[in-house]
Formats: C-alpha cells, sequence, structure tokens
C-alpha cells in the first residue's frame, strides 16, 4: 500500500501493521506487507510510525529495530523505542513505512511497487481509454486497483491476470466483467 505524504514528506510504502502485543516485554506482532521482510525489519532499520487515525498534521515517528523472528507463521519485531506490555499494546494498529526513495527498482519486468502503478493510464484491453490508477489496495480477498474513470468515478478492479492481463508502468489494460465499470 502506498501512503501519501500527507504530512509534508514523500510518499512512503507500507511494509507491515502492528496487529497485538506479544507476552509482557514490549514485542510487537507485525501483520507483514512486503515481500522483503529479511531486509525490511532488518536489526538496526530505522523505520516509520503512523498510527492509522493521527490527526492531519501529526509527525510520523521513527522506530528502530533491535530484533525480528518469526514465530508460529507470524513475524514478532521488537523496536527500541517500545518497551514492556503497555507500551506494545499503545502502538496497536501503528503501520510501519519506509520512504519510497529508499528503495531499489526491481530486476524482474513483473513486480512492481505500488507507487510505481500510481498515475498509470487504465485503457480496455480493446483499446477504450478507462481513467488512471490512484492506489493500489491489499485487501483481505486480495490486491485491487482503484481507479478513477474519466468522470470522475473511483473503480475498484481486482487486480488478477484474469481482468488485468497488462501490466507495466507505462500503460495497463484491463479485461473487466461486464458491469464493472458501470455507474454505480
Amino acid at each position: 500500500m502506498d501512503l501519501r505524504g500527507e504530512r509534508g514528506e514523500g510518499k512512503v510504502l507500507l511494509v507491515g501493521r502492528v496487529v497485538k502485543p506479544h507476552g509482557v516485554r514490549g514485542e510487537l506482532v507485525v501483520d507483514v506487507r512486503t515481500d522483503e521482510p529479511e531486509d525490511r525489519f532488518a536489526v538496526g532499520r530505522v523505520l516509520r510510525g503512523r498510527m492509522p487515525k493521527a490527526p492531519r498534521g501529526q509527525a510520523d515517528q521513527n522506530y528502530t529495530v533491535t530484533a525480528a523472528r518469526q514465530h508460529a507463521g507470524r513475524l514478532l519485531l521488537s523496536l527500541a523505542e517500545v518497551t514492556g506490555r503497555e507500551g506494545a499494546d499503545a502502538v496497536r494498529g501503528l503501520l510501519l513505512l519506509i520512504d519510497t526513495a529508499d528503495l531499489t527498482p526491481s530486476d524482474d519486468p513483473d513486480e512492481f511497487y505500488d507507487h510505481e502503478l500510481e498515475g498509470v493510464p487504465v485503457r480496455l484491453v480493446g483499446g477504450d481509454d478507462v481513467g488512471t490508477v490512484t492506489e493500489v489496495l491489499h485487501l483481505p480477498g486480495g490486491d485491487v486497483l482503484s481507479v478513477r474513470t474519466a468522470d470522475g468515478r473511483d473503480v475498484l478492479v481486482p487486480f488478477v491476470t484474469e481482468m488485468v492481463p497488462t501490466v507495466s508502468t507505462e500503460l495497463i489494460e484491463i479485461d473487466p466483467p461486464d458491469g464493472l465499470l458501470d455507474d454505480a
């Protein structure tokens, strides 16, 4: 998920979300949102933290990773700035972010960071223009492209090969089922 730089900074990329505390020492259960957790959560890495409903204008806080380990299929993370069960409970829901400027481009032509697809034109496989990608959403049911149509509507298109057969940073072609692009 790519988050807008609402607080005066550049774009940031969501790499994880604190789900809940683990134990009494301040360890956190993290919902990982990156393909490279070993790099993004490496000891010494500084992550930005943002509460999802923080007031506009509130600055992000930096958090330094002091330990990361897998436990029962989940990532357990320790941050220097979070101590004890009470401290861990206070950051429940915290979004863990990195600056997109710090990312190295992927060598795989079929892999894209969310921010690379924002602003890319979208058209039907038949050639008709649809609109522009405004955001890539990572929902529990799967990834979805949020597309702003020429008439100003936002349409959600499941980001699956059957509906999005062509993806590049220059153009995205979609083949939606009947009715998906109709007025709501």
